[in-house]
């Protein structure tokens, strides 16, 4: 008999799950670069926030729809299927597992050394940060690996402690800042005058790394009451919140510190503004909760990134089928997968650190691997909401005309704002990823049938 999932969940829990899933260590990494990239203008900042959350919103909701009438359908590999049939599926799949985990999960190990760095004196760029992020990556691997129900409570557990360093900073820092003025000198105070165009493109862009993680949140609908009704409401509503939970957090930091002193000294600045407001200790302590949260985020996306490969070898495509779908019988890992997995995640450290924190190493091939990755998924959703529109006739006419054409007016500008933002990185990228997609093409012949 084949078994189903219980309708369990009500619309309150479901948008508490988005929260927790989306709300990680982006924020805390790239509001600095928000705040530099805008030259300490803080409406400007804040726009950047709004901007993105509003694409993210818009995106969220045409997923929603679809996940509601594909009940069943989980993960973005398998709408790309969905809309546009195998083919179309394998080739997001293999940008996933080959590129966007590798990428996302080795700057989330930077990230979360680079945080323990500060709090230990150490340099945020030297040999000991890329040690431990190197320590961090082999740790959360084989946490996954060795024991995914130890890797699930800890998942759990850091998705409570990451809300607390953002909601004490948010209201605390903002309720301080107010009273002793220094919220306002913020405001009112440009550190560095920017181009303001090219300025937003760039804090848009980076403000997507803080974003991302929604369109797993689609993967719950099989087990929501009355998912029609309520996935929508909760994707809205949850990533809703989680913007306002950013801007706050942003503002709240402008209450603490000087906007010259944040962009002077990055995590530094970040490790001062929650002394300042909480004391030494407990602002010591709350730094902690921080790199707790970046570690959590850490280990759900080396979650994902030990099984990208399975994901295609479950279907029987890519490269040797037969090795990477192997599941162990007492973990219940797909052990060959992992260690992929991990392998390029090692991989796209090394090209992290020689492309972005040392003298260049790739020369014209340096590229920021902690954003284009994420762009490019925004693009590869353009054709599955084109097809949508096409597809989908019993739609009304805000579901499937409205809400597909916002997205992909969001999708556009975040592929044009990363062109205004990098440049000739983009170029660079872009050769890069033709390469992986070409090899890939190599694994699909006569595999897939459509």
């Amino acid at each position: 008999m084949e078994s189903k999932l219980e309708k369990r969940y009500g619309l309150i829990t479901a948008i508490a799950m988005v929260i927790g899933i989306v709300i990680g260590s982006g924020v805390f990494f790239k509001a600095e670069k928000v705040l530099t990239a805008t030259g300490g203008n803080l409406t400007l900042g804040i726009l950047a926030w709004v901007i993105g959350g509003i694409i993210m919103i818009s995106c969220a909701y045409t997923f929603a729809v679809m996940a509601t009438k594909y009940q069943y359908v989980n993960g973005v590999v398998d709408y790309a299927e969905a809309t546009l049939g195998k083919k179309y599926a394998y080739y997001v799949g293999w940008f996933m597992a080959l590129i966007y985990y590798p990428t996302l999960t080795s700057v989330l190990a930077w990230v979360s050394a680079r945080y323990t760095c500060v709090l230990l004196g150490f340099s945020i760029t030297g040999g000991e940060c890329m040690t431990i992020a190197g320590l961090y990556l082999i740790a959360s691997f084989a946490l996954n690996s060795l024991s995914p129900i130890l890797a699930g409570k800890f998942q759990v557990s850091t998705t409570i402690i990451k809300l607390i360093p953002l909601a004490l900073m948010a209201v605390i820092g903002t309720v301080v800042g107010v009273g002793n003025g220094m919220i306002a000198y913020n405001f009112t105070t440009v550190v560095k005058e920017v181009n303001t165009s090219n300025a937003l493109f760039t804090a848009v862009v980076a403000t997507a790394f803080a974003y991302e993680g929604w369109i797993i949140a689609t993967s719950i609908n099989a087990e929501l009451k009355d998912a029609k009704k309520n996935l929508p409401l909760a994707l809205v509503g949850g990533t809703f919140v989680i913007m306002i939970i950013y801007i706050l957090y942003y503002v709240g930091l402008a209450g603490a510190v000087t906007n010259k002193v944040m962009m002077a000294g990055g995590e530094a600045g970040a490790k001062l503004a929650f002394q300042t407001v909480f004391s030494s200790v407990g602002g010591s302590l709350l730094f902690v909760f921080v790199i707790i949260s970046c570690l959590g985020t850490l280990n759900g996306l080396m979650l994902g990134c030990t099984r990208g490969i399975y994901s295609l070898a479950a279907r029987n495509i890519g490269p040797k089928p037969d090795v990477f779908k192997q599941v162990d019988n007492v973990t219940n890992m797909p052990t060959n997968s992992s260690v992929f997995g991990l392998l390029l995640c090692g991989i796209w450290l090394l090209y992290f650190y020689g492309a972005n924190l040392t003298k260049p190493w790739f020369g014209f091939f340096s590229f920021d691997s902690s954003e284009l990755p994420i762009v490019t998924i925004y693009a590869l959703y353009i054709p599955i909401f084109v097809m949508m529109m096409k597809k989908e006739k019993d739609l009304n006419s805000f579901k499937r005309f409205i809400a597909p054409i916002i997205s992909l007016a969001g999708c556009v500008f975040m592929i044009i704002a990363a062109c205004f933002s990098h440049k000739m990185e983009v170029v660079a990228y872009l050769i890069v990823f033709a390469v992986v997609m070409i090899f890939g093409a190599a694994f699909s012949k006569e595999k897939i049938a459509e």
